[in-house]
Parts: C-alpha cells; sequence; structure tokens
C-alpha cells in the first residue's frame, strides 16, 4: 500500500488560476505562486491530500510549449517561491506531483532553437522527431519537423534518441532533489513511445520510494499503460464519460457496464475525475444540477483515485470553446468563496465525501460487487477485510427503495439514517441522490468532529457567484450518435493509415468484444489523433 493508494487529489493548472497573462514575455519574475499559500488548507478543509499542478515550467503560453524544464514559468514567480510552496504542502502533508510535458516541447526549447541556427551541423538535429532539412514549416524555418496535435508550436521530442531519454529521466531526478515532489503526471501519454516510458518509471523507481508516475491516457486498454513496468496508473476518460452521460441519458447502465470493462482490465489504480483543465465543468455538463451529489458520490466510492478540479468544488460554470480554454481555466480568488463552506450545497457535498474517503479503507481497497442495477438505480459494495460498505444512488426524479444483500446495523453516511439489515438492507433514497451505507462498528469520532453525520441538504445545489456577476442559463447538450462508419480498414499497417481507417479500425475491433454502444462511437469519433489512434487499435488483445 502506498500513499496514492489511497489519496484524494485536488488539481490545479496554475496560470489560470493566478490570472496569469497568456504570453509569456520572459521578464522578472512575478511571485503569483505564493498566492497558493491559503489554497493549502482549502485542499485539507474539503478533504483532499495531495495536489496534482501543473504545467509549471518556463513557457511561451498555455504551459504545454516547454521551453526550460528547470525554470519555474516567470509569470509564477522563482525556483524559491516553487521550493517553498511544496515544503508548505508536505508540512502539512500534503503530497505534490507536477505536470511533466515530456512528448514535445516548445520552440524556444535550447535544442530546438540550436537546430535553427546550425541546421545540419546542431549536435540536437536528433532529438526530435522527423527533422527534414529540405522541408518547411508555418514558421518558415526552413526545415520540417513532426508536431503533437497538428500543431507546429509543439515539437515532438525522438523519445528513441538515448540522450533526449537521459536528459529527461535527469530533468526527473532535479524536481526530485530540487523540490522534493512524490510524483509526476505524463502528459499526453498515449503517443509516448513504451520504451520511453520503461526508462521513466526506472528512474522513478530510484529517486523516491512510492514516487508516483500517473499518466494522461484517453481511450484503450488501461493495462497497457499501468502496470509494473511503465505506469503505476492513468487517467480514467472511460469512466469520466460514463458518469456525466450516465446521468444525463437517466442510463446507470452505462456506468455500470464501464466499471465492469475497467475491472476485466486487471486491478487497477485508475486516477478517475468529473472534469479537469481540458473538459467542460461537471456543472455544465450535467443537464440535471441535482446529480451533482450522485455523480460525487461515485466519484469518491467507485475503484480508482479520485480528483477535483479546481473551483469545481463550488459548482462553477465552464463551457469549453472552439478556440479557447479560458472558460474552464479561469482566474480564482478564495476570498470570493469564504461563505462557500456554510452556504454552497456543493462545497458541503465534496468536503463529507472527502472525510468518508479518508475514514473509510474499503473505499479506497475494497473488492467491488455489484448489487443493483435499473437504468435509475444502482447499488455496490466496497468490502475489505469482510466489512462491506454499500453504496446506493438515484438519478430519478422520484424516491427509490432498495433492497440488497447485506446483515447487521448500518448507518448513512451522509444522513445519519439507521437501519438493521437482517438479511436484506431495505432502505429508502431520496430523489436525485445517494447514499454511503457503513457497518456501525465503522463509525468514529471523525463523524462527529467532522459534521459529517448531519443531513446534506438534498435541494438544488447553488454555485456561488462573484459579487455583480449572473450565472448564464445552461443549456442541455445533445451529441447525435455518429453512425456506422463506411470506411474500409485496409490491409496495411496501422501506422499507414489515415485517421479516419483508424477509427473504423477501433470500432471494428470493439465490435468483436459486444456491442457497440452511441457512446463508444462518439469516443472513437472525438479522436481524431493520429498517434493516439494507432495505441489504441494495438491494443486491443
Amino acid at each position: 500500500m502506498a500513499w496514492y493508494d489511497e489519496a484524494i487529489f485536488y488539481h490545479i493548472y496554475p496560470l489560470g488560476l493566478l490570472g496569469a497573462p497568456k504570453k509569456n514575455e520572459y521578464g522578472q519574475p512575478v511571485h503569483r505562486l505564493k498566492e497558493l499559500d491559503p489554497w493549502i488548507d482549502h485542499v485539507l478543509k474539503i478533504g483532499a491530500t495531495a495536489i496534482y499542478i501543473g504545467p509549471l515550467f518556463e513557457s511561451v503560453g498555455h504551459g504545454y510549449e516547454t521551453t526550460d524544464y528547470k525554470k519555474l514559468d516567470s509569470r509564477l514567480g522563482t525556483n524559491e517561491d516553487l521550493k517553498e510552496f511544496v515544503k508548505k504542502c508536505h508540512d502539512k502533508g500534503v503530497r505534490v506531483i507536477f505536470d511533466g510535458v515530456f512528448n514535445h516541447t516548445g520552440r524556444d526549447f535550447f535544442a530546438f532553437q540550436d537546430i535553427k541556427h546550425n541546421r545540419e551541423k546542431s549536435r540536437y538535429k536528433d532529438w526530435y522527431l522527423n527533422v527534414n532539412f529540405w522541408g518547411n514549416n508555418e514558421y518558415n524555418d526552413g526545415f520540417s519537423y513532426a508536431n503533437w496535435g497538428g500543431y507546429d508550436l509543439l515539437v515532438k521530442l525522438n523519445q528513441h534518441n538515448q540522450e533526449v531519454k537521459d536528459y529527461i529521466s535527469d530533468v526527473i531526478r532535479f524536481w526530485v532533489s530540487e523540490f522534493d515532489i512524490d510524483g509526476i503526471r505524463l502528459d499526453a501519454a498515449d503517443v509516448l513511445d513504451f520504451n520511453y516510458m520503461q526508462a521513466l518509471r526506472q528512474t522513478a523507481n530510484e529517486v523516491k520510494p512510492d514516487f508516483w508516475l500517473m499518466g494522461e491516457v484517453i481511450h484503450g486498454e488501461y493495462s497497457r499503460w499501468a502496470n509494473e513496468n511503465t505506469l503505476h496508473s492513468v487517467t480514467n476518460y472511460h469512466l469520466h464519460k460514463a458518469l456525466y452521460s450516465g446521468h444525463n441519458d437517466h442510463n446507470y447502465f452505462e456506468i455500470a457496464h464501464t466499471v465492469r470493462r475497467l475491472d476485466n482490465m486487471g486491478k487497477l489504480k485508475l486516477y478517475n475525475f468529473v472534469d479537469n483543465h481540458d473538459v467542460e465543468r461537471i456543472y455544465t455538463k450535467l443537464n440535471n444540477k441535482d446529480h451533482f451529489l450522485p455523480t460525487h458520490i461515485l466519484l469518491y466510492t467507485l475503484p480508482g483515485i479520485p480528483s477535483l478540479y479546481y473551483g469545481s468544488e463550488f459548482g462553477i460554470e465552464g463551457r469549453k470553446e472552439r478556440y479557447s480554454d479560458d472558460s474552464i481555466r479561469p482566474a480564482l480568488k478564495l476570498d470570493d468563496y469564504k461563505d462557500a463552506y456554510t452556504k454552497n450545497t456543493c462545497i458541503q457535498i465534496v468536503s463529507a465525501l472527502g472525510k468518508i474517503r479518508q475514514n473509510v479503507p474499503a473505499l479506497s481497497y475494497g473488492d467491488y460487487k455489484e448489487l443493483s442495477l435499473t437504468t435509475r438505480q444502482y447499488a455496490f459494495s466496497r468490502t475489505l477485510d469482510g466489512t462491506s460498505v454499500i453504496v446506493t444512488v438515484n438519478n430519478d426524479d422520484n424516491a427509490a427503495h432498495y433492497s440488497v444483500s447485506a446483515n447487521g446495523n448500518y448507518v448513512g453516511a451522509l444522513s445519519g439514517e439507521r437501519v438493521t439489515a437482517n438479511g436484506k438492507l431495505e432502505v429508502n433514497v431520496p430523489a436525485n441522490s445517494g447514499e454511503i451505507w457503513l457497518p456501525e462498528h465503522c463509525l468514529g469520532d471523525w463523524q462527529t468532529k467532522t459534521g459529517v453525520r448531519e443531513k446534506i441538504e438534498k435541494s438544488k445545489p447553488v454555485p456561488v457567484v462573484k459579487k455583480g456577476e449572473k450565472p448564464e442559463p445552461v443549456k442541455a447538450q445533445s451529441v447525435p450518435a455518429q453512425q456506422k462508419t463506411l470506411v474500409q480498414v485496409p490491409n496495411k499497417p496501422y501506422e499507414q493509415m489515415s485517421v479516419e481507417e483508424l477509427q473504423a479500425a477501433v470500432l471494428q475491433k470493439l465490435a468483436k468484444n459486444g456491442p457497440v454502444t452511441d457512446q463508444m462511437r462518439r469516443d472513437v469519433a472525438n479522436n481524431v489523433y493520429h498517434d493516439s489512434l494507432v495505441n489504441w487499435v494495438k491494443s486491443f488483445r
């Protein structure tokens, strides 16, 4: 058992939260990072135990076009500021992981600048993938190169190059020795070379006990990335999509099916979330705002490691725009939410769930078992050392009755309701709500001290709105189901296929494993990244 097995993460996108300028002028450092100090206590107050923060290092704009891996972005401050922040977190028992952008660099990175100046004579010409001095790019450099996601701003590293592997491994060692971090989230892990990731895992095993490597993977067989030789965990985008669409469509079968599919990949500890810096806020995505409660109950009780994205605990809105992520990466002042702990239902829900998760080991380590399932009601247990915690959620506008196998005295962790099970746990769950039923012997002083026993208001959660602002009404968004693809899968290597051919190949593989749902089709259609699709289609066994 490692610290991350029972962690509750708080995800911070610092350039957004701290209101940094969109463009880095590489001027004198502005010590914005110091403004995060009060957020450490906030993280603890809502029951989180670890912070995932990033990107942090010198870059051109949004942070993912790295200029210098060993220097804090001057818009945020200095290395000393970052060192102090991590120490303050550690002093309060909060772990810290950084964002590792090791798939590509920005054009201002020293190795790329050397290629621009010295061209064929540059000793770094093999640090990047497919550098071609007979080609050109949108910046008219007089040479071309492989980029990430179609953006020449993001220059793809040659991960087969031993010097690149050694350099990035040295960066990890530097981050640990300089800042004492506890782990790294690998950006774009689904397009990283596997030998490259294995080298990073070897470095992680050497630098610090229980050093955690988690990767950003969107599609595919997660066990291909999360295993003893590669990464400890990956982002659980499968469950992310199921959690909001399963509520919007009144379809708990989708969520339960996703959990079963993930379980078949092995006993993985996946990084669970309902929103992050790349997707819309959960409060925006939910058609029925009352579903904030059952959605988060599932986030904190299903197998995996739960994570909150900064601000979503207040129920803030955030819609993803076509050309801007500003809406989902806003600047926030904690003082604007000082009354939220007593007046905001969303943060009351999150705080209660955080305390429950911290104090009930079965929710971190217990075996999962589905107990009852309909489109609108769902019950399951998490069992550890013979102790079973039972979770019941209801997405219907009417109260629901549950009858599941159990024995003994149980207490609702959120409501304080007591019930005795004689072979069956017979309980009623209010509309658009849920409950975590704890065996009586699991109760402790922690409940009284944290106020978890106090009944959480079951009315519609009301987010905090800054003075002078008016919340925009949220319109339900429907995504049309993708039609069956007409593209034929050619008989050639996946690397040589087009995006459309790869999408067809993935659908073909999915169909061999069982029915292909509309949600699966949407997932395939939304992935337009060639390298990611290649990895996805190869992940099928």
